[in-house]
């Protein structure tokens, strides 16, 4: 998995500069049963199939195609490459989507369950699409921007008269266990966020966790070791997202990821296969040039890091 998601852009670039409609709005051409319409302050689940529904599932559709074309034309069909596809995880989508009486999804454990299992079954049968139009390997990346605040309790009620109760994190990690286990396969999860629960990511089924490690806290290191030694995988967000006053180059990247792995106290022999190098969140909200110049360094220094780890100066 290492060896192939942080080479590849990502088939649909569902978030924008965070938790932005593009997030939500996208996922509702991959929910099964359930749609979605527009209201002010979002979105909201629809009774019957709505325009803004329809709109998505073509919008998506036309994507797969553009992907199938381009894949076909550069020869990559059976080449072994691998595409990652993604869509907010079912905590952030249950976080941001309205229930009829306008209060968000979260608020009501029966509309969650049923939205992630929407969702779950959405994603596995793209994946499956994408698999079998492109003949290749395909990893599935959840966007959680909103489980931190969703397990703090700071989302807000539509009134102070209707505040929204912490999740549990036993009921967070069962949904995103049970996602996963839906999708089958190599599944991660992302977040642009601080204070991911990194004990409860350690006990999950997610084969690698993707996040920004400008965001990381000294509490958050164990956890963070803890994973890897698991045998899993952690995607290192070092490349902005938007075009910088002084660009980076690929050694001060691979700087970056070495100088954090060696306080952690990780073999550089391991990174390989257990450390991956991304830009810091979504490219959805970067010009084509810099988006393709963050995919350029990410790979450079990726390709460092598997090539000589221990040549990697800090």
């Amino acid at each position: 998995m290492v060896g192939e998601l942080h080479r590849l852009p990502h088939l649909v670039e569902l978030p924008a500069r965070g938790i932005g409609a593009d997030l939500i709005g996208r996922a509702g051409a991959l929910l099964v049963d359930i749609t979605i319409d527009t209201v002010p302050r979002g979105y909201r689940v629809a009774a019957g199939r709505s325009a803004v529904t329809r709109r998505a599932a073509s919008l998506l559709a036309e994507d797969i195609d553009a992907l199938e074309e381009a894949w076909e034309k550069a020869g990559l069909r059976g080449a072994q490459r691998t595409i990652k596809v993604q869509a907010p995880g079912p905590i952030t989508l249950a976080a941001h989507l309205e229930l009829s009486g306008g209060h968000r999804a979260i608020t009501d454990p029966g509309a969650v369950r049923d939205l992630a299992r929407s969702l779950a079954e959405g994603v596995a049968a793209h994946r499956a699409e994408v698999a079998r139009r492109l003949e290749c390997h395909v990893v599935v990346q959840f966007d959680e921007p909103s489980l931190p605040a969703a397990l703090a309790g700071r989302l807000t009620g539509v009134s102070s008269l209707s505040p929204v109760h912490p999740v549990d994190e036993p009921v967070a990690a069962a949904l995103l266990d049970e996602c996963a286990a839906v999708v089958g396969g190599e599944v991660a999860l992302h977040s642009c966020s601080g204070g991911l629960p990194w004990p409860m990511l350690g006990r999950s089924a997610l084969r690698a966790v993707s996040f920004d490690l400008s965001t990381l806290t000294a509490a958050d290191l164990d956890g963070v070791g803890e994973f890897v030694e698991s045998g899993r995988v952690v995607m290192l967000g070092v490349v902005p997202t938007a075009a910088p006053g002084n660009r980076p180059s690929a050694e001060e990247v691979s700087g970056l990821v070495v100088d954090f792995t060696d306080r952690l106290g990780f073999p550089r022999a391991s990174l390989p296969d257990r450390v991956g190098v991304t830009p810091t969140c979504g490219m959805a909200g970067a010009t084509p040039q810099w988006a393709r110049t963050a995919i350029e360094l990410a790979q450079k220094a990726a390709d460092a890091i598997a090539d000589d780890p221990a040549a990697i100066l800090k």
